[in-house]
């Protein structure tokens, strides 16, 4: 008869991902992550059978909370221009708030680029469905008239998407408030309507 966990693995798993997001994969030691999810070594071992398997079900908790937290910010917001200025204060405040921390995605990629199928592939999935609702937020917005008619919805979502990115990695090198306001009042000027 199979002896019945002593822990909460998703409680394990948000642990985890907080690890490997403040380390990263490489600098999160399988002790570091004994520490942070108060398992031992057998435990993790057991349950998720590998240190890159740990990190896989990190990524698709923070992905999974990434896309649901973001839909709901920008479903909240007004017209399609509003909800991309929502969703470059909301990074802002992020990063001012937890100073250097970044994206998990964004260090993830970053750190192992596309030597990983396993990790591309979940990077990719990921961009897909944020890309898919800042495309929407586009269409949206060209709707309402606040969002440039003459762009393609998926090229001002790519650019958005790339906007959120550099701002976590300006705040990763140590910009300030006023200088990522700046680019996001650039980018909010780039998707407004003309």
């Amino acid at each position: 008869m199979a002896r019945p966990k002593e822990f909460d693995e998703r409680a394990a798993i948000g642990r985890a991902m907080d690890a490997f997001w403040a380390r990263g994969y490489e600098g999160t030691s399988t002790q570091a992550l004994c520490e942070a999810t108060g398992l031992g070594r057998s435990s993790i071992y057991n349950t998720f059978t590998s240190k890159h398997e740990l990190f896989m079900r990190a990524l698709d908790h923070y992905a999974e909370r990434g896309i649901v937290l973001r839909t709901a910010l920008l479903e909240e917001s007004g017209t399609g221009a509003e909800r991309f200025r929502a969703l470059f204060s909301y990074t802002i405040e992020e990063e001012v708030a937890h100073r250097g921390r970044g994206c998990l995605v964004v260090n993830t990629v970053a750190e192992f680029g596309d030597r990983d199928p396993e990790i591309k592939a979940r990077i990719d999935a990921d961009t897909k469905r944020h890309l898919a609702l800042l495309a929407a937020c586009a269409r949206e917005g060209q709707a309402d008239g606040s969002v440039d008619g003459a762009r393609e919805p998926g090229d001002l979502a790519e650019f958005a998407h790339s906007t959120v990115a550099g701002l976590r990695l300006m705040s990763r090198r140590g910009a300030d408030r006023t200088a990522m306001e700046a680019v996001a009042s650039i980018a909010l000027d780039a998707i407004a309507a003309k």
